[in-house]
């Protein structure tokens, strides 16, 4: 027998061979941990790990070994770890990062290596559409669909002149996108900040000269809490009213910010206040955890673990077998914190998407009150163009 028929017969026989368990499950959790945007990831860990702990440290029935790293909010630590994750940890699976620019810059080397990413958060664009990936599945959100939901809502309350402010990163690119989907007035200023700014004089004088009768604002963790802090001390609240998606009006926010976000209205797809056993669950859970009310970041965490625990189950542990981990993904047999969960074809939640005010609750905590629903069962605007290979 010669040597290429044997190499193409010991080919073939690798490829039939059976998959067999794994004896554990690891997974590379690298999100922001340090500096102005810490809040977002400390957050999704939290969830995350207390989701691992709630199912007794395991995953699918296996061992978990959660491997914690610090992107830093930078793009080439980002890079370095996820190669250490893929290369020398050998991970599973991975998760945790925050931000869309940090997600474009490590997903061709995950999917690459046919590891599967399950997103707590980042819902780039282009992982919605053109550039989807069989690879790659979002837990939580396309990053367009809470802004979507600001601008339906402002546009129907009647607001005609609107001030849109964001950073300037692929995130914040994806959230203007999103807000003038729905929003039909006008907007009377685009308004792109530098990431992890924390001093907003120059915008804020802008806007003052503007004369708008609504702002609408995307500014994520320590960004979010500076700007709010500042626009009231300003007086702008007196004549401006302020609109924002639930990342920029949650606990984490609130929590920093205290009785200046009352009145605020945001949109997200998940509340505290969502009356549905997994969710009650998670909140008590939480607070007895962290002593802190979780935020939607933290649920997405939690939610990101309980999707890879019914991936790794559902595929009775055979995570060499990629197609049986996907369909399982796909399937998405889990109590998730907001009810009822499906995926759509390019891997991106449909969900309903709800208007919370922040105002003081029975026990005269500054937090969001679910208020009603924005959009039932919603697609993001990109799944036409995903052609998932």
């Amino acid at each position: 027998m010669s040597k290429p028929l044997r190499a193409a017969l010991l080919a073939a026989a690798i490829a039939s061979a059976p998959a067999f368990a794994a004896d554990k499950v690891k997974i590379g959790f690298l999100s922001t941990l340090s500096g102005p945007g810490a809040g977002l990831g400390v957050d999704i860990r939290d969830g995350f790990q207390l989701a691992v702990k709630s199912l007794g440290g395991k995953v699918g029935g296996l061992p978990a070994e959660v491997i914690v790293a610090d992107d830093a909010q930078n793009p080439d630590t980002a890079k370095q770890t996820t190669e250490k994750f893929l290369k020398k940890d050998k991970v599973d699976f991975m998760t945790g990062i925050v931000f869309s620019n940090l997600m474009l810059a490590v997903g061709k080397p995950v999917f690459d290596s046919h590891t599967f990413y399950i997103s707590a958060n980042a819902g780039p664009s282009q992982y919605a559409g053109a550039d989807c990936n069989p690879y790659f599945f979002n837990v939580a959100w396309q990053n367009d669909n809470l802004h979507e939901a600001v601008g339906k809502y402002v546009n129907d309350q009647g607001f005609k002149n609107v001030v849109l402010l964001a950073p300037n990163y692929p995130g914040g690119k994806d959230a203007m996108s999103g807000f003038k989907r729905f929003y039909k007035g006008k907007v009377a200023e685009e308004i792109y900040t530098k990431m992890g700014q924390l001093d907003y004089a120059a915008e804020l004088a802008q806007v003052r000269a503007t004369k708008p009768d609504a702002l609408f604002f995307f500014l994520p963790g320590g960004m979010g809490i500076n700007f709010v802090k500042q626009f009231v001390a300003a007086g702008l609240s007196k004549d401006v009213r302020l609109f924002a998606p639930g990342f920029s009006a949650d606990e984490d926010v609130i929590k920093a910010v205290g009785a200046p976000m009352l009145g605020l209205f945001n949109s997200s797809h998940w509340a505290h206040d969502m009356d549905n056993a997994a969710n009650k669950k998670f909140v008590a859970d939480f607070q007895k955890e962290y002593g802190r009310l979780p935020s939607l970041y933290a649920s997405q965490g939690y939610d990101a673990a309980l999707l890879i625990d019914a991936a790794v189950r559902d595929s009775k542990g055979k995570l060499e077998d990629k197609a049986a981990v996907k369909k399982a993904l796909e399937a998405a047999k889990f109590a998730s914190v907001r009810g009822a969960f499906k995926f759509n074809s390019n891997h991106y939640p449909v969900q309903d998407y709800y208007l919370r005010l922040i105002r003081q609750d029975g026990q005269g905590r500054v937090t969001n009150k679910t208020m009603g629903t924005i959009f039932t069962q919603h697609a993001d605007a990109y799944v036409g163009e995903c052609k998932m290979k």
